[in-house]
């Protein structure tokens, strides 16, 4: 990777270069963020995985820009507009913003008034008025006049055009506008169609709003973006197109001098044209643009802290559940769990109204907890919840058994996934579904990565964000919680191991197709059997995979087995076994 990008990366995420480069060379080697985070501190110097993750993230920008860039140079240079100063300066850019910047003038572009003028003739008049003094600008176009060009306005008019397409186009204007826009405050009002549709009552808040573009929380920035796209805002800025235009034309003074008065005016007006015709609403989208970007990632930041802690709630463990989807009209779905998760009754009761079987669901719910041995109770959170859960006070439970109420967001979508088709073939959604919940309380991690991380329900405005953005956050976060807690090879689940460093989809079929036909794995060096799990594969997912009953206690640890040798002399030189050492 470049130089200019390692530092660039460094400086924004307050590292050293060498970690950055360390970093980038070890991604080209296809090692994965939590190898590289937990069996390569060496390399990092000690960077966890939240900033090895930013790492790549960074990486993967540059990587898109470099094509970008290559894409740029050939379009330029094959206009023949390519010079050497040009060149360094596209390949020395960090910013896409620079880098669009630099480009816009040679970008193709459809058919506009500057062309027509160009066409006409007239850029060596646009020419004059930028570049010199012209004291009387009617008698200099009247030079242009002719079968094209009709009179002299019609002549000054189109240089104008010419003239508010470059000052539309140049990267410092448009600079010096975005500092200026940034300082402003962003102003969302009621449109006609608002005031006689009900659904808008919803976005009342932005009727009449306004914020610092700067300060504008994610959620506030998000609502009012929505509300527009529904047709009940308009959104700008509290911009001064005075100040704005003044400001471009002061600067234009400090690089040509300040015109005759005639010519002036010429100046003036190219600006006030290209100002509200060319540089406002480009700019306005642009800081808009700009806004929600950072509104998206503020956002990301929320939806992962709420699904790590999702990922990571403290799991009961094994215990025999009755897991119950509540609900009113309906009745509530019970479904009993073994204490490996695995279905063995299930019914509906109805202890609510309309029906009101309060007594006979008191009762099916006694004889089930005694029938199966019930440990735990998990209730879904969703309608009916409360009311389930105050049912359940008044029921009869044994000594050590509690009723606890879990997140059943995603339940609905896993239950008619085909993940939940291939686990109960012959049960409908609700059963699925109620299942899910029961296993949540036992094992939140193993259930949860069987649901795409977005239909958890981690957030509001979810819907809202740049959806590739939130797909890859959630699924990082996914990953660093799977292998930050590892996984047992002979019980994980296929969507579990699709999560395990260097694994991924097709692997964790391979895996699980060969433990179905050879049995359980003896040690972690027999997924070397496993069909195109190579040396590269077992090197970056073996160290998160445990192996109960291997022989070597090592596998049963996070030690990877590239260390196992050292680990081995540790315990000879301290004249005790590796499990000894392990235990103390």
């Amino acid at each position: 990777m470049k130089e200019i990008y390692t530092k660039y990366i460094a400086s924004v995420l307050n590292v050293r270069d060498w970690q950055v480069e360390n970093c980038a060379l070890m991604f080209e080697e296809g090692n994965t963020i939590p190898f590289i985070s937990r069996y390569r501190k060496e390399k990092t110097g000690g960077l966890d995985d939240a900033s090895v993750a930013e790492i790549k993230h960074w990486v993967d920008v540059f990587s898109e820009m470099e094509k970008r860039k290559s894409t740029v140079i050939q379009n330029i240079e094959a206009q023949g507009k390519l010079s050497d100063e040009l060149r360094s300066t596209i390949e020395n850019c960090v910013s896409v913003t620079e880098l669009e910047d630099i480009y816009l003038p040679y970008r193709p572009k459809r058919r506009t008034r500057a062309t027509a003028a160009r066409e006409a003739g007239l850029e060596p008049l646009a020419n004059s008025l930028m570049n010199t003094k012209v004291p009387d600008p009617e008698r200099e176009a009247g030079k242009y006049v002719g079968d094209k060009i009709t009179d002299v306005e019609a002549a000054l008019s189109g240089a104008r055009d010419i003239i508010a397409e470059r000052l539309s186009e140049s990267a410092q204007i448009r600079e010096t506008l975005r500092g200026m826009f940034r300082n402003r405050r962003f102003v969302s009002r009621q449109t006609r169609q608002a005031k006689d549709n009900p659904e808008a009552s919803r976005f009342r808040t932005y009727f009449d709003f306004s914020m610092p573009v700067r300060n504008i929380p994610s959620h506030n920035m998000l609502g009012m973006l929505r509300a527009e796209n529904e047709g009940f805002v308009n959104i700008s800025l509290d911009v001064l197109p005075e100040k704005c235009t003044n400001k471009i034309y002061y600067d234009w003074c400090q690089e040509h001098g300040y015109p005759p008065s005639r010519q002036a005016d010429q100046i003036r007006a190219s600006i006030d044209d290209s100002y509200k015709r060319l540089l406002e609403p480009s700019i306005l989208n642009e800081i808009i643009k700009e806004a929600k970007q950072k509104a998206d990632e503020d956002s990301v930041k929320v939806f992962e802290d709420n699904l790590r802690q999702l990922l990571l709630s403290a799991p009961l463990g094994q215990k025999r559940i009755m897991a119950v989807d509540p609900g009113f009209r309906n009745g509530c779905k019970i479904a009993c769990l073994d204490a490996q998760g695995q279905l063995l009754h299930h019914e509906i009761i109805f202890p609510h109204p309309p029906q009101n079987q309060k007594v006979k669901a008191m009762m099916s719910v006694g004889e089930m907890i005694e029938k199966y041995g019930i440990e735990a109770i998990a209730i879904g959170k969703g309608p009916a919840s409360r009311e389930t859960e105050e049912f359940f006070k008044k029921v009869h439970l044994p000594d050590g058994c509690r009723a606890w109420v879990v997140s059943e967001d995603g339940a609905s979508i896993y239950s008619a996934s085909e993940v939940a088709r291939r686990e109960f073939p012959d049960e409908d959604v609700t059963v699925r579904g109620a299942v899910s919940i029961g296993r949540r309380l036992m094992d939140p991690l193993s259930e949860l990565v069987k649901i795409d991380p977005k239909s958890i329900g981690v957030g509001q405005y979810q819907h809202d964000v740049n959806q590739s953005l939130l797909q890859e956050s959630l699924e990082d976060v996914v990953v660093s919680c799977v292998n930050s807690v590892g996984g047992e090879l002979n019980t994980a689940s296929r969507e579990l191991l699709s999560y395990v460093s260097g694994i991924g989809p097709a692997l964790a079929d391979k895996i699980v197709a060969y433990r179905n036909e050879k049995g359980a794995f003896l040690c972690r060096k027999e997924l070397l059997k496993v069909e195109r799990l190579g040396e590269k594969a077992f090197e970056q997912c073996a160290g998160f995979l445990r192996v109960r009953g291997s022989a070597n206690p090592l596998d049963r640890s996070a030690v990877h087995p590239e260390r196992y040798a050292l680990v081995e002399r540790m315990a000879q030189d301290l004249g005790a076994t590796v499990e000894q050492l392990m235990a103390d």
